[in-house]
């Protein structure tokens, strides 16, 4: 049996992820959950404590941690809190792998503490490589460990490169559904609800990536993401909106093939590719019935309605430094924008000027990449309680 650290397993990856070790018990694939951090859900990790019983439990805030901790006096159970007990449980003795779905920048040190520890990850946290790039893949080649992308589109392309060389791939096709807004003008956009971004056609996700998928910010974190995973720069990464999201990803080959991952939208499917890396087993996604979906569909991406999508690419151009500002105003602005603090329109608005703000610096540590972070957060907040005040 394989043992298994799961950081953020109250949200929406890291349910899934259970789900599919129950379907994975009898194989040879059968994971042990030796411990489970979550952020502040201390009912629903309670739950999953008493079913899966690991070795120990994480919660972020340490009010948290103390009412699980009196929740399950019962049980043999060790209850870590903050940062220190996310980067232990990163790194949990006898793992086998360490599979990181929390969701923002707070992901960064757990991955690179797995990382130092020798440990694989499957990696569902893309702010990880989008803030701390550099850093997370020279800590694996250090190492000498792999990690497995979760997103479905860069488990799409590591799964259209198996077989093939890197020289031999010349472009990624990044598909993106497009969002609830696809087809909107930005005239309309500038009266978009929280409620309406929140409402995606294809993928049931937490509300920040659900945001980030309207704005198209999430595609552009990706495109840094697919850049570090697979050594492409920003011209070898294309974006093609793609409704039907069956088509996750694809990779043109230098003879002008494309290979492509087709497969209904369940992120269970890459999640249980992660586990069973390279085996593949029956799982709990849907079969593809191609002659109920009739036809695929592929459209350029709107730049002018949806430049988050720029901004983003922008950055990865620039490099250093400059990711992690966009990533940490993105999300200080996605935030504000589910309070009802600033409008949809905004949040390109501010972290488009945020990236703008941050001086060229190389990313050659984890205190200036957080640092950078800090900075563009606390910048973005004092912008959204100006435009509060005037609203």
């Amino acid at each position: 049996m394989k043992i298994l650290s799961l950081l953020g397993s109250t949200g929406s990856i890291g349910v899934q992820t259970l789900e599919v070790l129950r379907g994975l018990r009898g194989t040879e694939h059968e994971y042990r959950p030796a411990v489970l951090a979550a952020h502040s859900n201390v009912e629903r990790l309670e739950r999953q404590v008493r079913e899966f019983r690991p070795e120990a439990a994480v919660l972020f805030g340490k009010g948290a941690a103390k009412d699980l901790r009196d929740r399950t006096r019962d049980l043999d159970l060790t209850v870590l809190s903050g940062m220190e007990g996310l980067c232990e449980a990163a790194a949990w003795e006898g793992a086998d792998l360490t599979l990181n779905a929390v969701v923002g920048m707070v992901g960064l040190r757990p991955t690179l503490a797995a990382l130092e520890a020798g440990r694989p990850v499957a990696l569902a946290n893309k702010e990880t490589l989008v803030a701390g790039g550099a850093l997370v893949m020279e800590a694996a080649r250090r190492s000498g460990v792999e990690i497995l992308p979760v997103d479905s589109e860069h488990s799409a392309i590591f799964q259209c490169l198996r077989g093939n060389t890197r020289a031999q791939a010349r472009q990624l096709l990044l598909t993106a559904s497009g969002g609830p807004f696809f087809g909107w003008t930005r005239e309309r956009l500038a009266s978009a609800r929280p409620e309406d971004a929140l409402a995606h056609p294809n993928w049931t996700m937490g509300a920040k990536v659900t945001i980030d998928s309207a704005t198209m910010m999430n595609k552009g974190l990706e495109v840094i993401e697919a850049s570090w995973l697979f050594a492409m720069g920003p011209e070898e990464i294309q974006v093609v909106v793609h409704r039907e999201s069956i088509v996750h990803s694809m990779v043109r080959y230098a003879d002008n093939g494309v290979i492509a991952q087709l497969g209904t939208p369940d992120m269970r499917l890459p999640i249980q590719y992660a586990l069973t890396y390279p085996d593949r087993l029956p799982s709990p996604a849907a079969e593809l019935d191609l002659f109920a979906l009739g036809r695929l569909t592929f459209y350029p991406p709107d730049r002018e309605a949806f430049p988050c999508l720029d901004v983003a690419v922008e950055a990865l151009k620039r490099g250093g430094l400059a990711p992690a500002a966009v990533n940490g105003a993105n999300e200080e602005a996605v935030v504000a924008f589910l309070r009802g603090e600033i409008g949809f329109l905004d949040i390109p608005d501010l972290v488009g000027q945020a990236g703008a703000r941050q001086p060229d610096a190389p990313a050659d540590s984890l205190e200036a990449v957080l640092e950078a972070d800090r900075a563009a957060r606390a910048w973005t907040a004092e912008q959204v309680r100006g435009r509060a005040k005037r609203n």
